[in-house]
């Protein structure tokens, strides 16, 4: 079995080929990127990261996010084992919750086992040149030692870059319509839940297993470790996860290292903490599943503060104007990249923060969620409803209150990849009203909340009218530039007329 899962890494061929993609989803990526001082960005290595979205039988959908590192190696086994070992006939309809995070648990087993195994003999042949001694031997030369000495040190380096590398992995499955989500290491789920009333609220599942984790922390304090050496590190062999899979040095030479050498016994793991099942029956909305490099990327730029209802802004903005989902995906983190970039070159006091950025990877899976019929303005048939997302230098909370916008399609909208009639409930807001949704966050680790609405400063609400358009469907300008048209043409007097003059005609 190990030989067999070799030769299928090596062939860069797929154990789930023939399953079918998931049409409800939409995944966005962008490289890591290195700036120098004048701004120009760099790649400095290949994309890290992996996703995977499938469509199994019996109403079952898998998705996963993975953050590799040290290599793909790690995110691409992963990405496949894993759906091999959940919906090749493991799930089914007839599964409880329990039964659901046991296979979900087992599966991460299997996929770290057999990752090792497929790198087992590497493993040892590392192992055992690492020990080599060269013979003793009168009849060979000083230059015949070093020449064999240099082939070893060549061998033990390639060797290397074969075994090493990890990823971090936070994957959702949906089974009889319900969401379950199982995290190992520092990626991000969000699920996005609008009620017919207005009120939209961000759920953030589960906690990422990072060195500022108390549950964590604690975790590993039982086993020996120094969980305030750990804190103030920030980092366990270069990554800031407790939880991991793969990666070799942490599993079988944590010994060796300093601040893991005090466990009893293994100390990061690629036990997933599973959440769920949390029923979609009625829910509208959409789910979020981001690699850390996304994450970094938007906090480094604003703050932590209000990362998730950034980021769920964003993707609301982009469903209401995009008809394809991976368009969506791939906007918004094509925004999250120029915002990153703009805060550096822009000198603010975060601008030491976003230096580089990591691979990003963004996956969103609609529910029940329509998209727009092609770029819909509300002219053109779009109902608008106004943007607010307020930014807060307050410390962040469990539950906060922002207010998105929306043009959302007025006639045949497509829903889920069907397309369907629209339908709008009773109280749905009629042109000429401004609406707005309540968006409230919360951390399902903590179930905690308090309100915290930010100062608004950065975006401002529309007034409680919305402009009325006239008989050609246009409504009047927001700002009056006649005192622009008076400066330029005073200006550009030359005695010559511009073509067709300067302002609206």
């Amino acid at each position: 079995m190990a030989a067999q899962r070799r030769n299928l890494m090596q062939s860069h061929q797929s154990w789930t080929d023939d399953l079918p993609l998931c049409q409800m989803c939409g995944v966005g990526t962008a490289p890591n990127c290195v700036y120098s001082p004048d701004g120009k960005g760099t790649q400095s290595h290949s994309n890290e990261d992996g996703h995977l979205r499938f469509r199994g039988e019996d109403g079952c959908f898998l998705y996963g996010v993975f953050n590799g590192y040290d290599g793909s190696r790690v995110a691409s086994f992963a990405s496949q084992c894993l759906t091999a070992e959940l919906l090749l006939g493991q799930l089914t309809s007839n599964h409880t919750d329990s039964d659901v995070r046991r296979i979900l648990t087992q599966a991460f087993d299997a996929v770290e086992k057999s990752y090792f195994e497929t790198i087992g003999d590497a493993l040892a042949e590392k192992a055992h040149l690492s020990n080599y001694v060269l013979p003793h031997n009168e009849n060979v030369s000083f230059h015949q030692l070093s020449s064999q000495s240099q082939k070893v040190q060549e061998r033990l380096k390639e060797l290397e870059q074969e075994v090493s590398g990890g990823a971090t992995a936070v994957v959702a499955l949906i089974l009889n319509n319900k969401l379950y989500i199982a995290n190992v290491g520092t990626n991000r789920a969000l699920l996005c839940k609008s009620s017919s009333d207005g009120q939209n609220q961000v759920l953030q599942i589960g906690r990422p297993h990072s060195t500022d984790n108390e549950d964590e922390l604690q975790r590993l304090a039982t086993l020996g470790v120094d969980s305030a050496r750990v804190r103030q590190a920030g980092q366990i062999a270069g990554q800031s996860s407790t939880r991991r899979l793969g990666d070799y040095r942490v599993k079988f030479n944590y010994s060796e290292i300093d601040l893991l050498s005090p466990a009893k016994t293994r100390p990061v793991v690629a036990e997933p903490e599973i959440h769920g099942s949390q029923s979609l029956d009625g829910v509208t909305g959409f789910l979020l599943l981001m690699s850390e490099g996304l994450i970094n990327a938007l906090e480094s730029a604003h703050g932590p503060e209000q990362a998730n209802q950034e980021i769920v802004a964003m993707v609301a903005a982009e469903l209401a104007q995009q008809n394809s989902l991976e368009a969506v995906a791939q906007s918004v983190v094509e925004r999250v990249k120029r915002l990153h970039h703009d805060v550096y070159v822009s000198g603010r006091q975060r601008s030491t923060y976003c230096s580089r950025h990591e691979d990003m990877t963004l996956l969103i899976r609609t529910l029940n969620m329509p998209l727009a019929d092609g770029a819909l303005t509300p002219t053109q048939g779009g109902r608008i409803y106004p943007v607010s997302v307020p930014y807060s230098n307050s410390q962040s909370t469990s539950k906060t209150s922002v207010t998105l916008s929306l043009v959302m399609p007025s006639q045949s909208t497509l829903t889920n990849g069907t397309n369907t009639a629209s339908t709008l409930e009773e109280g749905t807001p009629t042109p000429g009203q401004s609406p707005t949704a309540t968006l409230q966050s919360t951390n399902t680790q903590t179930q905690s909340s308090s309100s915290s609405s930010g100062d608004g400063s950065l975006f401002r609400q529309r007034g409680s009218q919305a402009a009325q358009p006239d008989e050609t469907g246009r409504v009047p300008p927001y700002v009056d530039f006649s005192q622009f048209y008076r400066l330029w043409g005073s200006d550009h007097s030359d005695g010559q007329s511009t073509q067709g003059g300067l302002g609206p005609q």
